[in-house]
């Protein structure tokens, strides 16, 4: 709840309050939002109090929705994770639907590959939720398997994430949409196994207009959502549903065995306002031109109090938690802000009518903590991408905070510039200048054009020179931690920007690695953060070592399709330096048009900057001298390292031995705690 800015009153005769009050109560109705966002996987041991447990549901640092105790017999289980409140679908009254919109990132590993199942599922039912009795193995935790495959009279509707072929699947990994019965009435295959231990995202929309129900999955390293879907299906989900409704998920086990876990979720929703016979009503009422002339009298008013002072807030609310024990008051951080030069405070009203009121055709991606919109500024004539962060992100406002306070005190020409910020009406708002070519990934891997060699060693050596800045060149040193090929965005001539510090740490020139949770994203963390969960310049230089060979190979960091050896981009491109070989790593699209010392240098320091052992990485000022040809090729081993670090674990006064070289299990526990990872949605067009 917005409290009033005592800066910002306006006098209002009482009679005009009373009637404004009255015209919003009336108002309030038309349009409704609801939104939730929780990273189970940083929560630690505590459970959210807003989700409730059924079966053999439990928390554990994620969402587990079957047993796991291999001390017990876990065949035969199922359980479901719901939202504890009702969630609003459609209004009794008028008859209108919700939009929706869920995003979930979610685990699921057999333990048998030869004998797995069954599965899990996001559904909507009526509210309260209750746990149908026999509803493990292939009912995945939403109907009673007494009754059959097809049950009409359950009031269930729900996207199944299916591991196993029961007689009614098409297949043993497929996505399907289940309309009162198990037995899927849309189904797409999953040409890949589900049950790998990987981390799945999918979007599940609802369109109430197009009364269309569509579901996105991906197992990409860096997901982005674009409005794509993978299935879709026409339902009118008032004929199915009461108004108030329970979401949430539901697996379920057979006597195969999997573990099934949630690590993240987010959802939102929103009602269209009334038709127009709702307003063809409330015009013909006697006090319509009352309040109208009331609300003319206040905006106009509100303009003139605008105009008299620069400081005045709209809808401020007055408090943002940052921490878990931590309150920051919007003065006190507006102030904060204000004192950094470079970007400034922006409007609300100015940046929603520059993303047409956040409408989803100027919307350019979407990321971990909120979606990113395009808009044009007219008082500064300018392109721009605007972030928002979702509501309820609590490493969302986090990274808010640290991206301007970092930000703001950066200037070069390989950083992408933080033209404004603002935080009014509950939300938090970055605007960055727009990048025109997106980002670096989308034309490595995605819809965008393919990049030339000169470009590509152009890029190289832009990202070398922003994260040298950061490292020794500004006032005090930056560590980014989330270096990444989504985090690179790329100008109208194609020149890289190294963008969203939300990770960002300042710290002293000495460089010192500094303590913190593990944050980053996969195949882009150094080997030693998973031991000491310590940033350092080292950590940095790694990823930056990392995107050097995406750029030069034109492949991820993981490509679980490819050919075993192929797999991991480390150990291959290692593989093929030992046996002098180096250049077969090369991107073959290039079609052999590339300069071979440029792209030798690129591979060998891409492979200098990623060793295992941090003691010995280079500088990313040496990376860049042997770049540049101003210092020779480095010796390095033919084979790739697999040292064995040792290191305390804080005060527990334990010590840690993992293999770096091979050790699955440390993607797999990855998987599971989820590290932090930034929005991945691009600052520039779709590509």
């Amino acid at each position: 709840m917005a409290l009033p800015n005592p800066r910002s009153h306006l006098s209002i005769p009482v009679p005009t309050f009373l009637i404004l009050l009255l015209f919003s109560s009336h108002l309030l109705p038309l349009c409704t939002s609801f939104s939730f966002a929780f990273n189970f996987s940083a929560m630690g041991g505590n459970a959210p109090d807003m989700i409730e447990f059924q079966g053999d549901a439990f928390f554990n640092k994620v969402i587990r929705l079957t047993k796991d105790e291999f001390d017990t017999s876990i065949a035969s289980s199922s359980g479901r994770a719901v939202y504890s409140q009702p969630i609003p679908l459609w209004s009794k009254t008028t008859g209108k639907l919700a939009h929706f919109t869920t995003h979930f990132s979610f685990l699921i590993k057999a333990a048998n590959y030869d004998n797995t199942g069954d599965g899990l599922a996001f559904f909507l039912s009526p509210y309260p939720s209750i746990l149908p009795n026999n509803s493990a193995e292939g009912y995945l935790g939403l109907l009673d398997s007494s009754s059959g495959s097809d049950q009409q009279s359950n009031n269930i509707i729900a996207i199944e994430f299916d591991t196993r072929q029961n007689w009614w699947d098409p297949s043993p990994d497929h996505i399907g949409i289940d309309v009162n019965s198990i037995k899927s009435t849309v189904t797409t295959n999953w040409y890949s196994s589900m049950k790998d231990g990987r981390t799945g995202n999918a979007w599940i929309s609802y369109d109430a207009s197009a009364k269309n129900l569509s579901v996105y999955l991906t197992y990409d390293d860096n997901p982005s959502f674009y409005g794509d879907s993978n299935l879709w299906y026409q339902i009118d989900l008032r004929d199915y549903l009461p108004a108030n409704i329970a979401i949430g998920f539901s697996a379920s086990t057979g006597s195969s065995i999997e573990l099934h876990e949630i690590l993240y979720w987010e959802f939102s929703s929103t009602r269209e306002p009334k038709g127009l016979m709702f307003w063809a009503i409330l015009l013909s009422l006697a006090g319509v031109f009352i309040l109208v002339c009331a609300c003319l009298t206040w905006i106009v008013l509100r303009r003139k109090k605008r105009q008299d002072s620069n400081n005045i807030e709209e809808g401020r609310e007055p408090l943002l938690v940052a921490e878990e024990d931590d309150v920051i008051d919007y003065d006190e951080l507006s102030g904060e802000f204000e004192k950094e030069t470079g970007p400034r405070r922006l409007r609300y009203g100015e940046l929603a009518v520059a993303t047409k009121y956040f409408s989803e055709a100027n919307k350019l991606g979407q990321g971990g903590f909120g979606g990113v919109y395009r808009g044009f500024l007219k008082k500064l004539k300018l392109d721009v991408a605007i972030k928002r962060v979702a509501k309820g992100s609590q490493q969302g406002k986090k990274e808010y905070i640290s991206e301007v306070k970092i930000i703001s005190q950066l200037r070069h020409r390989n950083l992408v510039r933080l033209v404004g910020w603002c935080h009014e009406r509950g939300d938090l708002l970055l605007v960055y200048e727009l990048m025109p070519n997106g980002s670096l990934d989308s034309h490595l891997y995605g819809k965008g054009v393919l990049l030339s060699w000169p470009v590509r060693f152009k890029v190289a050596l832009g990202l070398a020179s922003a994260i040298l800045y950061l490292h020794e060149e500004s006032d005090r040193c930056v560590l980014h931690r989330d270096i990444k090929s989504s985090n690179v965005m790329l100008d109208s001539e194609f020149n890289a920007k190294l963008g969203d510090f939300g990770l960002a740490k300042l710290v002293d020139h000495t460089g010192a690695a500094q303590t913190t949770v593990l944050a980053g994203t996969l195949g882009y963390l150094a080997p030693e953060c998973f031991t000491t969960g310590k940033a350092s310049k080292e950590s940095d230089v790694y990823s930056f070592g990392v995107v050097a060979l995406e750029i030069a190979c034109g492949r991820r960091p993981v490509e679980p399709k490819e050919e075993k050896d192929k797999v991991r981009l480390l150990p291959w491109v290692w593989g093929l330096y030992g046996r002098n070989t180096i250049l077969e790593a090369v991107d073959k699209r290039l079609d052999g048009e590339y300069d071979a010392k440029e792209m030798e240098r690129l591979i060998v320091v891409g492979m200098w900057c990623t060793h295992p052992d941090y003691n010995l990485r280079p500088s990313i000022r040496q990376a860049m001298h042997v770049l540049q040809f101003e210092a020779p090729l480095p010796n390095l081993p033919p084979k790739f390292p697999v040292p064995v670090y040792i290191s305390n674990l804080g005060d527990m006064g334990l010590s840690s031995m993992v293999d770096f070289g091979i050790n699955e299990s440390v993607n797999s526990e990855m998987g599971k705690s989820g590290s932090s990872s930034t929005s991945s949605a691009t600052i520039g067009p779709q590509k």
